[in-house]
């Protein structure tokens, strides 16, 4: 039986779109001057890119790392470069297909990326609702509870059995764009820090 072709042609597709986005001018967002215009204006962008670092705990189980992220519409590149034993693994997607590639190159279709990381790995990242926590707003497909802090922005998040809390903020695009990120469930507790922001025109 031949390999089935489709998970090797989606990660060629994101990657190419991946490295589009990288290499484009970036713009500055609109003007946000309250929670709603934040949900708006973050919830419709299409086109975006961080860099920064990532610590993932889970009992005896972590790491400290690089983390990457590009979006482009419904499709994401995000690329988690740890220590040895972990090497880099690049965790792609569009619509509902996500696509796994270990430190060795093999790549894997997941059906539920937080228990396969977890159960490959022995911890996860929330997969599905980051692109948007990550921006500072709740996943619009779930219910969320938020607190905001005293500027209107995402000061605490709980969803989808995650708590979030964003600590502190910094420039990006020309706005107050989360910093430092830290999401946590019964299991497993993930750090971010975002160092840099990239937003694009379509």
């Amino acid at each position: 039986m031949r390999p089935d072709p489709r998970p090797l042609l989606l990660v060629s597709a994101l990657f190419v779109l991946a490295g589009c986005a990288t290499t484009r001018e970036s713009v500055d967002l609109p003007a946000i001057g309250s929670w709603e215009a934040r949900t708006e204006i973050l919830g419709s962008i299409q086109d975006w890119a961080f860099k920064g670092r990532i610590a993932v705990k889970a009992g005896d189980e972590g790491f400290n790392g690089k983390f990457n992220w590009t979006q482009e519409g419904d499709a994401f590149s995000a690329t988690v470069a740890g220590p040895l034993g972990i090497g880099t693994v690049r965790i792609e997607g569009e619509g509902g297909a996500i696509v796994l590639t270990d430190k060795d190159g093999v790549t894997t279709a997941l059906d539920d990326a937080e228990t396969e990381l977890l159960w490959r790995y022995g911890w996860t990242i929330p997969v599905a609702s980051l692109r948007y926590w990550a921006l500072g707003i709740p996943d619009p497909l779930t219910p969320a509870v938020t607190e905001l802090d005293d500027q209107g922005r995402l000061a605490r998040l709980e969803q989808s059995g995650w708590t979030v809390d964003i600590s502190a903020y910094r420039e990006g695009g020309g706005q107050e764009m989360p910093r430092i990120l830290t999401a946590t469930n019964p299991e497993t507790r993930v750090r971010m820090v975002i160092d840099r922001w990239n937003f694009f025109d379509r």
